[in-house]
């Protein structure tokens, strides 16, 4: 059993997804606060002592910039307070598309964040889906990668879709919709998508049997929705009777809820990492909370249990 008392705190961003997390694993979150100064800097602190305690700090970086800063000072003041441990909870880790050199004199963004938390003094990490799953081998800490489907597989199932099909709205989310298919035993299907030029995609079509089926579109993350929104009039075009989604991470930026709206998604699920825009229209949207699996396994690590059993591909 762990002899160090646990203590968990939330960023600004993610008080309301570290409350259900607090809530499930049976405590209640620390006291700190962010002192902000008038020219926008800010500085957070503990309000209790923290002095040889296992910090959790639950902070999803969207939009990156801000919310990354205060999770490195966060991890920097536990720290110096002298915490035994300090574990960084980021449901959404910001950057992940950044994972590799994709043109020539660009950044690994994903990497740099990396070492920026390592050099903060973080101790662990925990996330949920990774953009790319070689993001783990950027950090020389312990990395608890999770994976939503050990939600969104129970959630489909429930809603006993005959003619099931499981989709990737791309190339790269082949191996994603492969693992749902298996799953939920369904066939599976992948858009194809030629770019027109630079974020503008000029051609999708669609490779597997798409008529007659109910279709489940499963990928990472939702940023614009202009390919998700694209593939989903493209499968009801072939012959689809009904377009579903379920995606991890609702970025949702630009006219992102417009688009789903206007296309033939029947139903959008996704998960709480992300907060919904409380000023759209989110009539399309089920939302899944995350709070249980991260809290399942933060008793685990915390009390040196295993966790390869719990881990839902």
């Amino acid at each position: 059993m762990a002899i160090h008392k646990i203590k968990f705190f939330s960023g600004r961003c993610s008080r309301y997804l570290a409350e259900k997390i607090v809530a499930s694993y049976g405590t209640k979150l620390g006291d700190s606060e962010i002192l902000k100064f008038s020219d926008g800097e800010f500085q957070p602190s503990f309000n209790e002592s923290i002095r040889g305690c296992t910090v959790f700090i639950i902070q999803s970086t969207f939009p990156p910039t801000e919310n990354l800063m205060e999770l490195l000072m966060m991890v920097d003041a536990a720290r110096r307070a002298s915490a035994h441990q300090v574990i960084a909870v980021m449901p959404y880790f910001g950057w992940a598309r950044q994972d590799r050199k994709d043109r020539p004199r660009v950044p690994i963004g994903a990497k740099l964040v990396a070492n920026m938390l390592v050099a903060a003094g973080v101790d662990r990490i925990m996330t949920m889906d990774l953009h790319a799953d070689q993001i783990q081998g950027f950090f020389d800490v312990p990395v608890d990668a999770l994976y939503a489907s050990g939600i969104f597989v129970p959630y489909i199932k429930g809603l006993g879709i005959e003619d099931l099909s499981i989709a990737a709205p791309d190339m790269g989310g082949a191996k994603r919709a492969n693992s749902y298919a298996k799953h939920l035993q369904t066939p599976i299907i992948i858009s194809h998508k030629e770019r027109a030029k630079a974020n503008v995609v000029g051609k999708m079509t669609a490779i597997g049997d798409v008529e007659g089926r109910n279709i489940i579109i499963v990928d990472d993350m939702i940023d614009t929705a202009g390919t998700i929104c694209m593939a989903a009039d493209m499968l009801m075009a072939r012959g689809a009777k009904s377009v579903r989604a379920a995606i991890t991470h609702p970025v949702l930026s630009g006219e992102a809820y417009e688009r789903i709206n206007a296309s033939a998604l029947q139903e959008v699920i996704v998960t709480d990492t992300i907060p919904l825009n409380p000023d759209k229209d989110t009539s399309k949207f089920t939302v899944l909370s995350v709070a249980d699996i991260f809290a399942n396994v933060i008793e685990r690590v915390h009390n040196y249990k295993e966790i390869s059993s719990i881990f839902f591909k």
